[in-house]
């Protein structure tokens, strides 16, 4: 039995609620496919249901997931800054299972951003593009281990549930270096978005988990400025970015 489908959703046909045949509430999403959400059932299936929804079944010819619902669904945004870093610094670690195929791999990822930025008008802020192609250029081959990757782990895609307090949604995945992983938080706009807010997040995560914190901040700008001309967020992707730049 399928409901209404849930408003909001950007990167799916249809998001709606289901129950199955034996009683067990889901959702399902019908994906478009895209680079980006290429292997999220796989993702899911590795996380196997730690700290994240669990894949009920999967029809990779309709690009169909049917996936655990989040009762209440509350976005971890809701909770407030400091509260939701401390769901994210216990998360993190949670999600960062070894990984590779059939991930794509974050060197490959920084190859297809690095050709992509320069084709972009980047006159009103060339530092930035010079700062992510500088982090794009150093930093893909010396990597530490490879864990997965969930590039866009905001205050929304994480929910309330009854199962665990909170459960990540709608992998993107990568296969790449922790570093990486915080870049989506750091930006995340939905837990407050002025320079105090987006420095005292990138300096929590990177403390709290122990990253090297230039590396972390590399990889942000880099995928923040990436992710720039895509988003209907451009404006504070802009401003993280360079607030980010200043601290360096």
């Amino acid at each position: 039995m399928l409901g209404e489908p849930f408003a909001g959703g950007v990167a799916s046909e249809l998001v709606a609620p289901a129950v199955t045949a034996d009683g067990v509430d889901a959702v399902l999403k019908m994906q478009k496919p895209h680079r980006e959400s290429d292997h999220e059932a796989a993702a899911l299936e590795l996380w196997d249901g730690e700290g994240a929804v669990r894949l009920l079944a999967h029809d990779p010819e309709q690009h169909a997931l049917l996936i655990e619902r989040c009762v209440p669904g509350t976005p971890l945004a809701s909770a407030g800054q400091a509260a939701a870093l401390d769901v994210f610094v216990e998360l993190l670690p949670r999600l960062w299972k070894p990984a590779g195929p059939p991930f794509r791999p974050l060197v490959d990822e920084a190859v297809w951003w690095a050709e992509y930025l320069p084709r972009q008008d980047w006159s009103v802020a060339p530092e930035l593009l010079d700062a992510a192609l500088e982090a794009l250029r150093d930093l893909p081959g010396t990597q530490g281990e490879q864990v997965l990757l969930h590039q866009d782990l905001h205050g929304g895609n994480v929910l309330a549930a009854e199962r665990e307090p909170w459960l990540t949604i709608d992998p993107k995945p990568l296969a790449g270096e922790r570093e990486f992983g915080v870049a989506p938080i750091v930006r995340s706009f939905e837990l407050g978005h002025s320079k105090r807010d987006v420095l005292y997040r990138f300096d929590r995560l990177t403390a709290e988990l122990g990253l090297d914190r230039d590396r972390a901040r590399g990889w942000t700008i880099a995928q923040t400025v990436a992710w720039t001309f895509d988003s209907t967020y451009h404006a504070t992707h802009v401003e993280t970015a360079r607030w980010l730049l200043e601290a360096r």
